[in-house]
């Protein structure tokens, strides 16, 4: 979102970032030319191109192009149209390159040690620094495609209600939206491996992720105090120069950006189409909107969750996704629900059907995800155990396909 979404209230806007990988179309490997699809778009070295609805960004990688919502957008309706014109845009200026785009959170066969070039251009000094520091020339880095959801507030008070209904939502997203059940041609064990490398990716310094769930911090100055702050002691360490902002540097699950006056979200794993990654950010929304008009549970109740025991379920959902299960009378009684062990699954059943009127034009994409599982698990049938890279080569290939006709992947 641009700086202007300072002035909006809650749920006014939106934005919208998805995240795809630049492969070579003849293997799939990555392909290190999203300068060049910028330039080829722009006509000049650039790390952004307007479109009318939506923009083009770089990311730190070179294989890695964002496409975004051209500021806040008021409604999602014909966004995943809007985005779907723009992947044929980007893969007709890569055919020429040998390219093609390709869906999920994770490439399956990325070497990141090898495969890895960082963006040279614009703020390159930045991310050279970050490897320096950090390495980037991982997967946490380097491999990990996401959707970020970018929700506005004007005031404290719109502030602390925001981030306490997004802190009981992050742990149900995995349950939804994991896509990356394969790492380095390995099975994980995880259906979401992507959020595995994200929570580790910058351990020097436990202040930058903490546990991903955010801490209970309700107001600027508290979230100030209790997390940027701490960012900033520990990067004054390394960082003389000044280079790393703290309100940029955390990586939290979701991220107070006060300059701009949004939080956003980055837990949703990449989807195999715009259908599906706006069919999730539809599901989320509805949802934070119907914790911050306390339809279940006040605010005030809300806010007592810890971030440890969000954590743990989080750490399920990673693992398991919908099948993980809530224990919790106070955190299942949030959502509307009684006590007794209930699944994500359930929740997430419950929860849409509740909402059904907030993501009725992307209810059908998403009850293909409720009947036939998460991407991964989608994934993981198609794969059936056969990792051979020629096989996951198909099975990725076919991910390819979902993308160029905007449809689910469904073995």
């Amino acid at each position: 979102m641009t700086d202007n979404s300072a002035v909006l209230g809650l749920f006014e806007a939106t934005g919208v970032e998805v995240e795809l990988m630049i492969v070579r179309a003849d293997d799939l490997s990555a392909l290190p030319v999203a300068d060049r699809v910028l330039f080829a778009a722009a006509g000049e070295q650039v790390g952004d191109v307007e479109r009318a609805e939506t923009a083009w960004s770089n990311e730190l990688v070179l294989h890695v192009i964002e496409l975004k919502t051209n500021g806040p957008r008021q409604n999602l309706a014909g966004l995943a149209a809007a985005l779907h014109r723009d992947v044929l845009e980007i893969e007709s200026l890569l055919e020429p390159l040998g390219g093609q785009l390709l869906p999920s959170a994770m490439h399956p066969l990325f070497e990141p040690a090898r495969e890895t070039r960082l963006w040279p251009h614009e703020y390159g000094e930045v991310y050279a620094a970050y490897d320096r520091h950090f390495g980037a020339r991982t997967h946490g880095f380097a491999n990990v495609q996401s959707v970020h959801i970018n929700l506005p507030f004007c005031s404290d008070e719109e502030f602390g209600r925001l981030h306490a209904a997004i802190r009981l939502v992050l742990p149900l997203l995995p349950a939804l939206a994991a896509s990356s059940p394969v790492v380095e041609g390995r099975l994980t064990q995880a259906l979401d491996s992507r959020l595995l490398h994200y929570g580790s990716n910058q351990a020097r310094f436990s202040s930058i992720s903490g546990l991903i769930i955010p801490e209970r911090a309700f107001t600027r100055e508290s979230y100030q105090r209790e997390i940027l702050d701490v960012i900033a002691k520990d990067l004054a360490s390394i960082d003389p120069e000044g280079l790393f902002e703290p309100e940029w540097v955390n990586s939290r699950g979701a991220i107070a950006r006060f300059s701009r006056g949004s939080i956003e979200i980055r837990l949703l794993d990449t989807q195999e189409c715009p259908t599906a990654d706006v069919a999730l950010v539809a599901a989320t929304v509805a949802l934070v909107q119907a914790l911050c008009a306390e339809r279940w549970t006040s605010s005030v109740e809300q806010r007592t969750l810890p971030e440890a025991a969000l954590a743990h379920t989080l750490r399920e959902a990673i693992l398991r996704g919908g099948a993980a299960q809530i224990e919790d009378p106070a955190y299942l009684r949030c959502f509307g629900l009684g006590p007794g062990r209930k699944s994500l699954q359930d929740v997430w059943c419950h929860v849409i059907d509740e909402l059904s009127p907030d993501v009725d034009g992307c209810r059908g994409a998403l009850d293909v995800i409720l009947r036939e599982g998460t991407l991964a698990e989608r994934l993981l049938r198609s794969i059936a155990g056969d990792c051979r890279p020629e096989h996951l080569e198909r099975v990725f290939r076919e991910l390819g396909v979902s993308l160029r006709k905007d449809t689910q992947f469904c073995p």
